[in-house]
């Protein structure tokens, strides 16, 4: 019924999005090469059955029926592997305008992106989150922090005790940490976090600390935070016993780490303007976005606090934490803090896959980090990450191999998104609509 709800809505909409969706009972991929993610390896000439939300079966193509109410999708010669997660992502306001915030989730999921964790929470999110998980609009299935802990939102230590019990009984699925918390504030955060069963992640107050938030069970560790500043990395090399140390440590309490290694350069001022200008995605946005993101960025790096060595320092510290992270087998989640200053929801994505590669991860690496290694993180919550019997039907139907290039993943024929198939053809329709809707605003 939500199937047939969900087309009537989007049909009144755009006569484009009748081929936008599937409405079988099952959905079958056929003779496609499948990237399973479970390990670094290729099966070719598989067929794979959808029905409703979850992956059924998979086989060789000659030995796999095919309901005679599929719809087949042709992967001949195409590559099947599991969509990727934004794991720190921003969703919009509910009271922004409706088109705005179908703009940014669907920017999402033409991407390839089929989970985001948004991290920076407000009234009215929760409900956003159902009508996705509903399938009611185009959207990655989303989990949500709620809203930030900072030294802005919290005064007492009874305060952050309270505001912790009240996110758990309204059911966000972490809490999300900012600066200026104070150790008291933090620990009792921590605490009754701990006791209530709800997790925490996001900065490292300058009071806490990295050692600190590792030893009380912060979660995730996102931008990086806390890393260069435990290793003094912004007044000049790491060095490697100090980061030999850091890295075991994040191991041993199991913590996860999500590096935004992209946007980085650019708060940093390490990237170039007229680069970051010509972006080809910024026409998914508004022209006064981006002129009000070309000013910041030249306030910033003409302002009288600016050290372009210590910038340089800060981005040559955070390649080499990544990449020891990576080589020692640390957990790494993907994500780039989109939408953000030249960080497009999705695109940015991919902008991120070449930098964690000149880190030195390689592409299993890094599309592991977007893939299994999220199915580990949300693993109480549900089954996804991986192409493989039971999981979520978060898909995406790539032109060439993946594991060869990062960069072939934008090279799509189409994403699914718990078992609802989004066409390539229709995905283009999408974005000419959006670039034409930010282009001619009135």
């Amino acid at each position: 019924m939500k199937r047939l709800l969900l087309f009537a809505a989007l049909a009144a909409t755009s006569s484009s999005t009748f081929i936008s969706f599937s409405f079988a009972q099952s959905v079958a991929f056929q003779d496609v090469h499948v990237v399973p993610m479970d390990e670094e390896r290729i099966i070719e000439h598989q067929t794979v059955i959808i029905e409703g939300d979850r992956i059924v079966s998979m086989g060789h193509a000659s030995e796999i029926d095919i309901p005679d109410s599929a719809q087949i999708i042709d992967g001949e010669g195409k590559y099947l592997m599991p969509g990727l997660a934004e794991m720190h992502g921003h969703i919009p306001r509910p009271n922004q305008a409706t088109r705005e915030i179908e703009n940014v989730l669907f920017l999402y999921v033409a991407n390839g992106i089929t989970t985001v964790r948004g991290m920076l929470g407000h009234p009215g999110q929760l409900e956003l989150r159902a009508s996705a998980a509903g399938n009611e609009r185009v959207s990655p299935t989303l989990y949500l922090a709620g809203p930030s802990f900072s030294g802005g939102s919290i005064s007492s230590v009874e305060q952050a005790i309270q505001r912790v019990k009240l996110q758990k009984e309204e059911g966000w699925d972490l809490l999300k940490i900012h600066p200026g918390l104070t150790l008291d504030q933090y620990d009792a955060m921590a605490n009754t976090a701990n006791e209530v069963g709800i997790t925490f992640g996001g900065h490292v107050p300058a009071a806490v600390g990295l050692d600190h938030a590792l030893d009380m069970g912060q979660e995730t560790f996102d931008h990086l935070d806390g890393y260069v500043e435990a290793l003094d990395g912004a007044n000049g090399p790491v060095n490697m016993f100090e980061l030999g140390q850091v890295v075991a440590k994040t191991i041993e309490k199991g913590a996860w780490v999500v590096p935004t290694m992209a946007l980085w350069e650019t708060l940093y001022g390490a990237a170039d303007l007229d680069e970051l200008r010509s972006f080809e995605e910024l026409k998914y946005t508004s022209p006064r976005i981006v002129t009000s993101w070309s000013n910041m960025y030249r306030s910033r790096v003409n302002g009288p606090g600016f050290d372009p060595f210590v910038s340089a320092n800060v981005i040559d510290a955070r390649m080499q934490i990544l990449g020891a992270l990576s080589d020692a087998g640390a957990r790494i989640l993907m994500g780039t803090d989109a939408p953000q200053q030249f960080s497009i929801p999705g695109f940015s994505l991919h902008r991120e896959l070449g930098v964690m590669r000149d880190a030195g991860m390689s592409p299993f690496e890094i599309i592991k980090s977007g893939t299994t290694n999220v199915g580990a993180y949300f693993e109480h919550q549900d089954t996804f990450g991986r192409v493989a019997e039971g999981h979520r039907a978060d898909l995406i139907l790539v032109n060439e191999n993946p594991l060869e290039d990062v960069k072939h993943i934008a090279d799509h024929s189409g994403v699914m998104t718990r078992g609802v198939w989004h066409s390539k053809d229709y995905i283009q329709e999408r974005l000419d609509e959006i670039e034409s809707y930010y282009a001619n605003p009135n």
